[in-house]
């Protein structure tokens, strides 16, 4: 299963997670950094990419669409790129699950309160 992490998303999650998603990529590397919303959406559904994202226009483009792709949303505000990376790592079998699941469009995933 492949994330594609959107700009506002530190690109060294990337490196971080190749071991739990291998494939992932960020929108930097693939020259997708100032894409539109809907650009990043059909490349990620023509290459069988996740999207990761913190913005919700992703979540409408899900309710609009349906998958592919699939999104992941990221409701943790203002943390920073280890709270982040510790967020997907903790919830990764949940994210495993949402990708073989055939009927789900859109997963979100909320901050956790201390």
């Amino acid at each position: 299963m492949k994330l594609l992490f959107d700009q506002n998303l530190s690109r060294h999650l990337v490196g971080r997670l190749q071991g739990t998603f291998p494939g992932s990529t960020h929108v930097t590397s693939i020259d997708l950094d100032t894409a539109t919303d809907e650009e990043i959406w059909r490349y990620a559904g023509e290459h069988d990419f996740i999207v990761i994202s913190k913005d919700s226009d992703f979540r409408q483009l899900a309710f609009l669409h349906g998958p592919p792709p699939k999104v992941v949303w990221l409701r943790v505000g203002n943390a920073s790129s280890d709270d982040i990376l510790a967020t997907i790592v903790e919830h990764a079998p949940v994210i495993t699950h949402f990708g073989a699941s055939a009927d789900e469009a859109m997963l979100a995933i909320p901050t956790v309160e201390n």
